[in-house]
């Protein structure tokens, strides 16, 4: 096997089926990285009146901020948010981005592709 570079070998008998697959030598895997979503904040529950009669003034909204776009994949693939395990996120959740930024790599009939953020913004 070594001397022909087969990566794959398979034998059946009675139906007779061989499958040989050359290797492609030495080749790089990519583990999988895990992705958690982000904990939403539970809400409070409503505050009991106090024994003046008196309730605390509700927060203050949250700022509006711009509409979230997707980044959608162009094809369908294994998701990596790093190049490899030990490597950093290629972008992190609050952090800004340009349009050139490589948001993630899509690994697609092993290939691996750099999808791009498309539109700047946060």
């Amino acid at each position: 096997m070594k001397k022909n570079d087969l990566a794959v070998f398979e034998l059946e008998r009675d139906g007779f089926k061989l499958k040989l697959q050359k290797g492609a030598g030495e080749q790089t895997v990519f583990a999988p990285v895990a992705i958690t979503p982000a904990a939403m904040p539970l809400p409070s529950a409503p505050q009991a009146a106090t024994a003046g009669g008196t309730t605390q003034p509700p927060p203050p909204a949250p700022p509006k901020s711009e509409p979230l776009k997707d980044v959608v994949s162009p094809m369908v693939g294994t998701f990596y948010r790093a190049a490899s395990p030990e490597s950093p996120a290629f972008v992190e959740v609050g952090k800004s981005v340009s349009e050139e930024s490589v948001v993630c790599i899509i690994e697609a009939m092993k290939v691996m592709n750099e999808i791009k953020a498309e539109t700047s913004g946060v």
